[in-house]
């Protein structure tokens, strides 16, 4: 028999930026909440955007959570940001929020 531990599989698990907040990406106003999409620091309410390893996107983070799940820390700056905008701006049409 093989056992996993939770918490080990808890600790690999990726972030992904939270769908709900995409009228927040790239507003550069402090509304996005943590776990939402982000272009850089000054969409977050915790004013902490984080690069996500595996996909290179942006999410808001507390800062002591800034480097666990496989983001890279808080000052994120999304080079392609206004694709990252576009797609979010076609995610809230799609989802009508």
């Amino acid at each position: 028999m093989v056992f996993h531990s939770p918490v080990a599989l808890a600790a690999s698990a990726q972030v992904t930026p939270n769908d709900a907040g995409a009228k927040n990406v790239g507003q550069g106003n402090g509304q996005q909440f943590i776990t939402g999409g982000c272009v850089s620091d000054a969409d977050c309410s915790s004013g902490c955007c984080a690069e996500v390893q595996s996909s290179g996107l942006g999410v808001c983070s507390a800062e002591a959570a800034a480097l666990q799940n496989g983001k890279l820390g808080c000052g994120f700056v999304d080079p392609n940001a206004q694709q990252t905008i576009q797609d979010a701006q076609a995610q809230v049409e799609k989802q009508g929020f």
